[in-house]
């Protein structure tokens, strides 16, 4: 168990990003692009732990006129303050059709 923070201090957390991103586009640049954003995590003092594209999948329910996406999940550890940038620059970008992000329980 890590000590508890004293005033100020950053503190990283434990986070799931999943992306939806346009069927459009081609699998392979998919990791690259994603890097990128995933550069804000990293300049916050973060980590990104694990970046798994799952590929194309079909969608539960149509989103902005799309049936299928590209699914890509990332485990990260980031301050929230570093996860709320990186969520809101992923949802200005018009190739991501959703993002959401969870802090998984801890055990």
């Amino acid at each position: 168990m890590a000590a508890k923070p004293t005033g100020g201090e950053n503190v990283l957390r434990h986070y799931e990003l999943m992306v939806i991103l346009d069927p459009s586009l081609e699998e392979r640049t998919v990791a690259p692009s994603l890097d990128q954003y995933l550069n804000v995590i990293r300049t916050a003092g973060g980590s990104v732990e694990k970046l798994d594209v799952w590929g194309r999948r079909r969608l539960s329910f149509e989103i902005n006129k799309k049936a299928e996406g590209i699914y890509a999940v990332v485990d990260l550890q980031a301050t929230p303050e570093a996860v709320a940038e990186l969520d809101r620059q992923l949802r200005l970008n018009e190739n991501i059709l959703r993002t959401k992000v969870i802090r998984p329980e801890t055990r």
